[in-house]
């Protein structure tokens, strides 16, 4: 969870029900008021740090460094492990730094959605998901950090421990965990440094990087294919449609490079939990069925001639209801 959603694959009314206590009213609120600083924290604080991601068997280690000033949010994710990439955000424009290509991968309209940030900047409607509660103080990564604890009120989502900075707010610490209480993926600070913040650590790490490829992945936002999801899970709601062409693969030796196309996107969201309805043509090499890793649920098959996957960090139950009720509206 809370991780590059552009990438690899990331809140409401809060209403009192008549008989109520005005304690748990007064709850609901300030749990509103916890998450919207974690939330804020990661936007407006200056701060680099290495965390690691733990999603099943795989673990990830990257660095993130965070500037903000008069000109705007400027954010580098290093991914440590595996084949070096960079990823640098000014606003809501990302560039990926491919070094064995020597590719810059360009695309706009993106939203933050790298931890230490959330999912969403609307937490008002968690409540009505989940029931929140303040736990134990704890220690992250040196600091002292203050622990929430979301669970969630039926079987279509996954818990959360949430654990924050005490002085700051800035989340160090987020583990998701199933019906069992048992930590299926969590992601955290291993180290971290905040406020004192030098800009030029932020720029890339690679050299000659002018004379590198520029691939820019289009992206149409806001739009209305006429795909749509007839039942979702209680709680989730269409945050996001757009359309983006993937390139070309490059082309094997002795063989011709393949064709770009075109993909529908669709991003839901609870607040916290995402499921992602991508919509492409069919291709015959794709085998149906459904794959999960730690939080991570996938499933594709196909619907005429197109090809529909759909990803989110939810019970396989969730994801079943969601690729069972695509459809196309006709006009």
């Amino acid at each position: 969870m809370l991780f590059y959603r552009f990438r690899w694959p990331v809140l409401l009314m809060g209403l009192c029900v008549i008989g109520r206590s005005v304690y748990a009213a007064d709850d609901q609120k300030a749990a509103q008021e916890v998450l919207k600083r974690i939330q804020t924290s990661a936007q407006n604080l200056n701060y680099s740090g290495t965390f690691v991601y733990q999603q099943a068997s795989q673990i990830r280690t990257s660095k993130i460094t965070h500037f903000v000033d008069q000109h705007g949010e400027l954010e580098k994710l290093e991914i440590l492990d595996g084949k070096p990439r960079e990823y640098i955000r000014k606003g809501d424009e990302v560039s990926c730094y491919l070094p064995e290509s020597k590719t810059i991968q360009i695309e706009k309209n993106v939203t933050q959605e790298v931890f230490p940030a959330l999912l969403t900047q609307n937490a008002s409607s968690l409540p009505d998901n989940y029931t929140i509660k303040k736990a134990d103080l704890n220690r992250v990564a040196g600091l002292t950090c203050q622990t929430y604890l979301l669970q969630p009120k039926d079987a279509y989502r996954y818990g959360y421990r949430l654990c924050a900075e005490k002085q700051s707010g800035l989340l160090l610490r987020a583990q998701t965990v199933n019906a069992k209480n048992d930590v299926i993926e969590q992601i955290a600070f291993t180290e971290l440094k905040l406020n004192d913040i030098d800009k030029n650590k932020l720029k890339p790490s690679f050299q000659n990087i002018s004379r590198w490829h520029i691939e820019n992945l289009t992206v149409q936002s806001n739009i209305n294919s006429g795909w749509i999801v007839r039942s979702l899970p209680a709680g989730f709601r269409k945050t996001k449609e757009m359309k983006r062409v993937i390139p070309a693969p490059p082309a094997s030796a002795g063989g011709k490079s393949g064709a770009s196309h075109q993909v529908i996107q669709m991003i839901f969201s609870d607040g916290l939990a995402a499921i992602s309805v991508f919509i492409e043509p069919d291709s015959e090499s794709r085998t149906e069925g459904s794959l999960q890793q730690g939080a991570m649920t996938i499933m594709g098959k196909r619907q005429g001639a197109y090809w529909l996957t759909v990803v989110g960090e939810v019970p396989v139950t969730a994801i079943q209801q969601v690729m069972n009720s695509i459809e196309f509206k006709t006009k």
